[in-house]
């Protein structure tokens, strides 16, 4: 029986943030604007996007897809948080931390391939403008959407068939706020070797790989973009990738600077560490719609018209 409950454990104890206990209830007030923030933003965008027929575009439908990715990504993460720092709720069931790992990897991996899927949209658009609708049809963007997704899935399910397989004997106390595959395997007394090489190498080297080919995409923009002989033609191309870029370095610039921090900043505080994990989730959701927002002119003129024009009417 004892082994049995060291294989199919209950629950495990989410601590929060250690060293930062009775500053939980001020820490939660900005993650719960965060949050508002994100939810609202991005369910705005959606509506946006579905209801006027001049956004349906292949730049739309991606930024739909990373707008729903981005509200997967908060709320799998954010409402725990806040429960944890506000009403003390630290327990979370095994099957509970399971499916908030994978849906906190599978939304990691999903924005990275969909921001992969915008760099080739813009790609197309300035390097190929008139054969745009020819290349990048309806059944092309349903093909990219599915293979996004499946490929998120495929590279993330695993992880949990690795943490089910190993035994949960000494401790269940993750000192963290959210479940992540490598924080739980390390509760672990059994070999997790499997598990640190294939948690941080296949998920690192798919995220690499979409770094890579976003970066070659830019490389032919800007060489497209720098043969054109019109100076405003230059800056309007330029213009379209603003929002794209802003939105590239916001994701990645903090993920790896997370992974080197847990790798190799063994003098930052743990508290800070989960801190900075904390906000990494919870700011780039929030801030994606009020990039796009402000940088693209159509959705801006369809925010105005549908919430103010309407109102004065």
């Amino acid at each position: 029986m004892y082994n049995l409950s060291c294989y199919n454990p209950t629950s495990f104890i989410l601590v929060g943030i250690p060293g930062l206990e009775k500053y939980h209830i001020w820490i939660g007030i900005p993650f719960c604007i965060i949050y508002i923030v994100a939810t609202v933003g991005n369910c705005i965008l959606l509506y946006l996007i579905a209801v006027e027929q001049s956004l349906h575009e292949p730049m739309f439908f991606f930024l739909s897809m990373l707008a729903s990715t981005d509200l997967i990504l908060c709320t799998t993460t954010v409402p725990k948080l806040l429960g944890n720092l506000w009403f003390g709720s630290q327990e979370i069931t095994f099957s509970g931390c399971l499916t908030q790992m994978f849906f906190l990897h599978f939304s990691f991996v999903v924005d990275s391939a969909i921001l992969l899927a915008m760099a080739f949209d813009r790609y197309v658009a300035i390097c190929f403008p008139l054969r745009y609708n020819s290349i990048l049809t309806p059944q092309v963007i349903i093909k990219l959407m599915v293979s996004i997704v499946a490929r998120s899935f495929w590279v993330i399910l695993p992880d949990v068939f690795l943490l089910k397989r190993l035994p949960f004997c000494s401790t269940r106390i993750i000192p963290h706020t959210y479940c992540e595959h490598i924080g739980v395997a390390r509760l672990s007394s059994a070999d997790i070797s499997i598990n640190i090489w294939y948690g941080f190498s296949v998920p690192l080297m798919t995220v690499i790989s979409d770094v890579i080919f976003i970066s070659v995409s830019y490389i032919f923009i800007l060489h497209a973009v720098f043969q054109l002989s019109s100076q405003g033609a230059r800056q309007k191309a330029l213009n379209t990738c603003g929002s794209h870029v802003c939105v590239i370095l916001m994701f990645y610039t903090p993920a790896f600077f997370s992974i080197l921090a847990h790798r190799f900043g063994h003098g930052v505080p743990r508290n800070v560490l989960i801190l900075f994990a904390n906000f990494y989730v919870a700011i780039p959701p929030a801030l994606n719609p009020v990039v796009y927002g402000v940088k693209t002119k159509q959705i801006q003129d369809k925010f105005i018209l549908l919430f103010f024009l309407k109102k004065t009417q």
